[in-house]
């Protein structure tokens, strides 16, 4: 199936109430392109670490469409014409110049699947996608199935590569460790945590999603129930659920695979957690942000033990 996609060239100023117009008249999800920097509220909520760079903002704004059958072009085209007319007595709604193409229907959400294949970590370490075909494994592979869904964690970026390298150094097998995996994500670091000798994995994410795929990612690989605990909460900006969380227990291991700007605040708050003598793993800290992360770190009582560097990305170990 094809799909229309009809594009108006308008403001920024106009976008809004623009966008209300055709809502009202039935098109259900609109997508708005414009050079308006974010604020910092909004780069705290979706967690961005590096900033997009974009020219100045020239007060143009584009609101694309997709439309299928249902709808008459040539109808909707007058009636945004029209709305468009009404609206320039009293606001500044630009061109109002409307583009129409097509755009075939596609998964988007899975598409991004087709260019995972079985991969190859810390020498042993085998990530097998559960949707591609069976790696090649040599003796005393450990296989780690995962599947993250819409959540964050493929095991082949950097970050996680850094954390993973972490548990295998910090992880004592039969010692009776237990992991704490703050933003534990598509749950690989827990899974991994517990293939490498956690007794037990109590991991922790604010977005439901995530929990869910840490869950089912938990269970493909075999892992008992009785071996962890994954729960969605806050343990930055949730007074009751952190006083919850601490009365669950203390951890071994820490592991933050998460951004600076989320481990700067969480490293306020985190120690309570860790057992004496224990370790905070964090990583997901893009390299201009190291110095401000190892600050925040040594404010908040924490002896730096190493930083690591992969690529553009660090991994700060501390106590």
């Amino acid at each position: 199936m094809k799909w229309t996609k009809l594009t108006i060239e308008t403001t920024t100023e106009a976008t809004d109430l623009l966008s209300y117009y055709l809502a009202e008249y039935g098109v259900e999800g609109i997508e708005i392109e414009d050079k308006i920097p974010l604020s910092e509220e909004d780069r705290r909520a979706m967690y961005i670490d590096i900033l997009p760079e974009l020219p100045p903002d020239d007060g143009v704004a584009y609101i694309s469409c997709y439309l299928d059958e249902r709808f008459q072009i040539r109808e909707l085209c007058d009636y945004i014409g029209e709305t468009l007319r009404e609206m320039s007595s009293y606001m500044s709604v630009g061109t109002g110049g409307i583009s129409i193409g097509e755009t075939e229907d596609k998964d988007w959400i899975n598409n991004w699947k087709e260019f995972f294949h079985p991969f190859r970590l810390e020498d042993n370490i085998v990530i097998q996608p559960t949707w591609t075909e069976e790696a090649e494994l040599a003796d005393g592979d450990m296989v780690v199935r995962i599947d993250p869904g819409t959540s964050f964690g493929t095991g082949s970026h950097e970050t996680t590569r850094l954390c993973i390298s972490g548990l295998k150094k910090y992880i004592t097998p039969g010692s009776g460790m237990k992991v704490m995996d703050a933003g534990c994500g598509s749950g690989i670091l827990s899974i991994i945590a517990l293939k490498l000798g956690a007794v037990h994995v109590f991991g922790v994410d604010i977005d439901p999603i995530a929990v869910e795929a840490s869950k089912e990612n938990l269970a493909l690989n075999g892992m008992p129930e009785e071996q962890y605990r994954i729960v969605q909460g806050d343990v930055i900006g949730d007074a009751d659920f952190t006083k919850w969380a601490l009365a669950q227990g203390q951890y071994d291991i820490i592991t933050a695979n998460i951004l600076a700007e989320v481990i700067i605040p969480l490293s306020a708050v985190i120690r309570p957690f860790l057992k004496e003598n224990g370790v905070l793993i964090t990583s997901g800290i893009i390299d201009v942000k190291e110095e401000a992360v190892t600050q925040a770190l040594l404010d908040n009582g924490f002896e730096i033990l190493e930083t690591r560097h992969l690529g553009e990305w660090v991994s700060i170990v501390a106590s």
